[in-house]
């Protein structure tokens, strides 16, 4: 949120004052009500005020021609919109306030002291890793389970707010308490990373106290934290001049992340993201394990590496080779070390339990020196050699693709895996081709490979014109 947040709600607070014609303008279409962002589009525009509309509230041209073809139930079934018909020729649009959608009105929102807060805290922003650097000890602290933000001086201040992605950047909802040193103001959050600033006597600015910024797109930056769900924690080492944390989670960089000294060692608060993560202590130049975790791996150089899991776990199983002397899991969740996943020999075959977070992987078993994709898994992702398993852990969506008995192969491919035709290989189940997948939200187009014929999905009547004419199917995912 920045300085310049000066659009939408400018033209709804004029706009109250005109008459009703007036309110026939792209500019006037919108509105917050009750933590939902609403349109009252009048379906007579023309193509420049249709464009101008979809610039001004941030809408892809496939929910533009879904709304000015007043094809309403096909606009409900596959966005956040729900529509409703107002009088003949205007409709109403309303959505929930999401954090992600609030990011393409964050720069036409203007501080107004009537402004309706929104809703509760939201998720934070995706991140594998991160730590906080402040500059001046106690501007963020955790007290009891919330968060404090604390901005000192601006004593003269009269009032002060905060605000960020934790809570759709309202301009109402967090105020701060001054206090003899400044201004404070505490919140619940969950693990992740957030951005936000303070906006003193209607004034935006970044936390001058925290090196952690981000471009804020308008020549200006948002302030980053991290609410921290682990600490590294190694005993002793009292002589110790230098200690680093370093591991997976931050390709091994052996100088960013310094732990601090305390009175019985060293620590570091962090957040990790859900998954595995491998680590070491780097001590005056010395890499060691960490003493206190007995939960050790080969790194593949004849070391051995702690590591510890954030998450759910995957069982991968692979039966029979009994004969085997040694099974090695390896994949993309841990860039394909040959070395590091040794599987457990059972009864029936071989097992390695894995902690995961929710995403799309690949893997294959190393039998005795030998690379060899999963046999009880029918999904795999390349060709020949190349070819690897692929699982979904955690799937939200299901693509499908009704008949065509007699293909050979269905692949979809689109925006996801950037137009791959070697993956992602759908498998039969009955009378359909299918392929279930996880997805981060937002908007992707698709096609599918039938035996190398790219056609569009028949069924979704999403679609978008591409550079070679043929369209691509539009799947949103919330």
């Amino acid at each position: 949120m920045k300085a310049s947040i000066l659009t939408v709600l400018l033209f709804l607070t004029i706009a109250w004052s005109w008459p009703v014609a007036a309110q026939n303008s792209p500019h006037n279409a919108g509105r917050f009500e009750q933590g939902n962002f609403v349109l009252t589009v009048d379906l007579r525009w023309d193509q420049a005020q249709q464009k101008e509309f979809a610039h001004l509230y941030n809408l892809d041209t496939v929910e533009v021609k879904l709304i000015f073809e007043g094809r309403f139930k096909q606009l409900a079934d596959s966005t956040e919109w729900s529509p409703r018909l107002l009088r003949p020729g205007v409709v109403e649009l309303s959505r929930p306030l999401t954090q992600e959608a609030s990011r393409g009105l964050d720069s036409r929102l203007v501080l107004l002291d009537d402004f309706d807060p929104i809703g509760s805290f939201v998720k934070p922003e995706p991140a594998v890793f991160g730590t906080n650097k402040l500059s001046r000890e106690g501007v963020i602290s955790r007290r009891s389970g919330h968060y404090c933000f604390f901005l000192p001086g601006n004593r003269d201040a009269k009032k002060v707010y905060l605000s960020g992605s934790f809570n759709l950047w309202n301009t109402r909802q967090q105020p701060m308490q001054k206090v003899d040193s400044g201004w404070i103001s505490c919140i619940d959050l969950e693990a992740g990373k957030y951005i936000y600033k303070f906006i003193v006597d209607g004034r935006w600015q970044h936390d001058p106290n925290n090196r952690l910024k981000e471009k804020d797109g308008h020549r200006g930056s948002n302030s980053v934290m991290f609410a921290e769900n682990h600490m590294f924690r190694l005993k002793g080492h009292d002589q110790a001049r230098r200690v680093v944390v370093s591991g997976s989670f931050n390709n091994w960089n052996e100088k960013e992340l310094l732990m601090r000294r305390v009175k019985d060692g060293w620590e570091l608060p962090v957040f990790l993201g859900k998954g595995t993560h491998t680590y070491k202590f780097i001590v005056d130049g010395a890499w060691i394990t960490d003493p206190e975790n007995t939960n050790f791996r080969p790194d593949g150089r004849n070391n051995l590496n702690s590591f510890l899991g954030i998450g759910d776990t995957l069982m991968f199983v692979l039966k029979g080779f009994q004969n085997a002397r040694q099974v090695v899991l390896s994949g993309t969740f841990n860039n394909w070390n040959r070395d590091e996943l040794l599987m457990e020999k059972t009864p029936t075959g071989w097992e390695f339990p894995y902690v995961l977070g929710p995403g799309n992987y690949e893997y294959k078993f190393i039998v005795d020196g030998r690379w060899m994709t999963d046999p009880a898994n029918p999904i795999t992702n390349g060709e020949g050699d190349f070819a690897n398993s692929f699982i979904s852990f955690k799937p939200n969506h299901t693509f499908r693709l009704a008949g065509r008995k007699d293909a050979k192969g269905v692949i979809v491919s689109g925006s996801f895996n950037n137009w791959s035709h070697h993956s992602y290989r759908m498998i039969r189940e009955g009378n359909d081709w299918v392929l279930r997948i996880h997805l981060s939200p937002g908007r992707y187009s698709y096609k599918f490979v039938v035996d190398g014929i790219w056609i569009p999905d028949e069924a979704n009547p999403l679609w978008e014109e591409n550079e070679f004419g043929t369209g691509n199917s539009v799947v949103w995912i919330k």
